[in-house]
């Protein structure tokens, strides 16, 4: 792949094959098929839904349980001031250029980066993206037309509902799962006994309305996040890198996708902390989620962390990294660590009724200069009647955020959106020495976010092969063990009560310990082998006349509920998914030996037979 963005041939095609076998074979399809379906929904299918929920148990226990942080569950609709508070209702906007001829919205940075080298047009304001569009002479990707003369507009991303009916409160859906958390924060704070650092998880749905989606379920209206939200002290705490720092990465700083002749940097995790190129926090979360990411089966070769250039990045964030894989050509982004400072505790803490801020125990008691008001109710009371207690709030917070306004003659507040003016002298303003035991501070957020979805595509195009056997050609994915949505395939050889009857006790058996089981006796035993190749299937177990065979010799074979409680005995074929190799298992140890395969203890060349 070019870093120009160029998608060569053979990425096209292994991306429509994907697709197509992930429709086949129930990973993922568009939604409401029969109604001729919605952009941007897609459904998972029972393999996919099993892939699905294994990347976010895995996800799970490597972020939240591994690390010793909290999990929660919040709505995915939430209130209008909750976003008004985040920032979403200003500047969450893709930028939006219709067609004049057919009517078609389209991404106006999308056809800039489809069309030109413009790799990052998202970051570039909208005055900008309507000159390239004019002098490339862009056209609408549905008819043709020229988009020359178009105006390049905003467009909010979130979806509007009505909580109640009636005069319902306006909500939205949520556009990222992390507001669920943040708006929880004076609770959850009391969870974690005001103790920072502490982390907060989340996995869930979000929505995005987004103008073109595309690119199957890389780029969705409605998709899965997995998020953690770090609240830490930044004067104090500091991560411990020792676990980390020997990780190689691939890292593509702004300063080099700047530089006319820039390119990636290959380092580790330790030295780009040394040089200044990440900050401890984030390049903690970049080694943990390499490691993951290539646990889950995600290609090293084709991923990459890239710094957001300082016009792309968020309203919320100082620093903002991406991880990126390589699918059809092009980068797409799994992933974002992100600094988000104290913006959004801040703002909800402005907003809201709630102090999002955590008292922090000094060492030593401190004397301080504080600013505080003693108002004056003779006067405010007459003045403001019922809104008296209110405009002595307002008092109150200003002289704690700006002490500075008190200086002339009077001081200017806004009580429910109305401003007042309050002589200096009815305010009772001074500044004194106190003696405090510690203070209330805004804790910073650390992010990394997980798009659960593209994940799942990324595992998927990242495993899958082609290959020729026994002058054949086959399709399988390669899939990792601990994603593979279905671990062992059982077959009979051939339709036989005994053999069917055998195999459905061994079936039984493997799913009791805990292990994903299909059962296939539809075709001739190739055409079930290539079922499962392309599933991901890691191993089958074809139990033949050998099977009966050697079971007959020491009793009638069977356990459980198929018989009189005794252990299944014979042998069966174990036949490996990448290899095509086969060997003999004792039906005794079939549990424990392909257990022993799930967990990595035991490899498939180590078997005996």
């Amino acid at each position: 792949m070019s870093d120009d963005g160029t998608t060569s041939t053979d990425d096209a095609r292994t991306s429509e094959q994907l697709v197509e076998l992930a429709k086949r074979r129930g990973y993922f399809f568009q939604a409401s098929g029969a109604y001729g379906g919605v952009g941007g929904f897609y459904t998972f299918g029972p393999q996919g839904a099993a892939l699905k929920g294994n990347v976010e148990d895995a996800w799970r226990e490597r972020f939240a349980v591994a690390e010793g942080n909290m999990e929660i569950d919040a709505p995915t609709i939430m209130p209008e001031p909750v976003f008004e508070a985040s920032g979403h209702l200003d500047t969450f906007d893709d930028m939006l250029v219709e067609c004049p001829d057919c009517g078609e919205s389209h991404r106006a940075d999308h056809v800039v980066e489809d069309n030109t080298e413009y790799e990052d047009a998202e970051g570039l304001p909208i005055p900008e993206v309507e000159e390239i569009i004019a002098e490339y002479e862009l056209v609408c990707p549905a008819c043709g037309a020229g988009l020359a003369d178009q105006a390049v507009e905003t467009f909010n991303l979130m979806f509007a509902t009505n909580i109640g009916p009636g005069d319902a409160q306006p909500g939205y859906l949520r556009p990222e799962t992390a507001q669920g958390i943040f708006v929880e924060f004076p609770r959850l704070k009391e969870y974690a006994r005001n103790q920072l650092p502490f982390g907060v998880t989340q996995i869930g749905r979000a929505y995005r309305n987004e103008i073109s989606p595309r690119r199957s379920i890389i780029r969705t209206r409605e998709f899965t996040q997995a998020e953690l939200e770090l609240f830490i002290d930044p004067e104090d705490d500091e991560p411990d890198l020792s676990a980390v720092t020997d990780v190689d990465v691939t890292l593509y700083p702004a300063s080099e996708q700047e530089a006319a002749d820039g390119g990636h940097v290959e380092t580790t995790i330790g030295d780009a902390v040394n040089d200044g190129v990440l900050q401890p926090w984030i390049a903690y979360y970049l080694g943990v989620a390499r490691e993951w990411y290539a646990s889950l089966g995600v290609d090293m070769d084709r991923f990459r962390y890239r710094q957001h250039l300082a016009g792309e990045r968020s309203h919320y964030a100082s620093d903002c990294w991406d991880a990126e894989a390589e699918i059809d050509g092009n980068w797409i982004e799994i992933a974002g660590f992100s600094d988000r400072g104290a913006y959004d505790l801040s703002k909800h803490d402005e907003y809201s009724e709630d102090r999002f801020t955590v008292f922090q125990q000094y060492d030593e008691p401190r004397t301080v200069e504080r600013a505080v008001v003693d108002p004056d109710m003779s006067y405010l009371g007459p003045e403001f009647g019922g809104d008296a207690q209110a405009v002595v709030d307002a008092l109150e917070t200003k002289a704690e955020r700006d002490r500075a306004a008190f200086a002339g003659e009077s001081v200017e507040i806004e009580v429910d959106g109305e401003t007042h003016e309050i002589p200096v002298a009815k305010t009772g303003f001074a500044v004194e020495e106190q003696t405090e035991a510690g203070e209330h501070i805004v804790p910073h957020v650390i992010e990394p976010s997980f798009g659960v979805d593209r994940l799942v595509y990324t595992v998927c195009h990242h495993a899958y092969r082609e290959d020729e056997v026994d002058g054949e050609e086959r399709t399988y994915l390669a899939l990792e063990p601990e994603v593979a949505p279905t671990f062992v395939g059982v077959f009979p050889l051939q339709s036989d009560d005994e053999l069917e009857t055998r195999a459905r006790d061994i079936v039984d058996e493997l799913r009791a310990v805990g292990l994903s089981v299909t059962y296939d006796d539809s075709g001739n035993i190739g055409r079930r082998y290539r079922r499962q190749d392309e599933i991901g299937t890691p191993y089958c177990v074809t139990v033949d006349y050998e099977t009966v065979e050697g079971s007959d010799a020491s009793g009638d074979g069977r356990n459980g509920a198929g018989g009189d409680g005794e252990t299944l005995s014979g042998t069966v074929t174990l036949r490996e998914r990448d290899s095509t190799a086969q060997k003999r298992v004792a039906i005794d140890d079939l549990a424990v030996t392909i257990e022993a395969l799930r967990t990595g203890e035991l490899t498939f060349d180590e078997l005996d037979g």
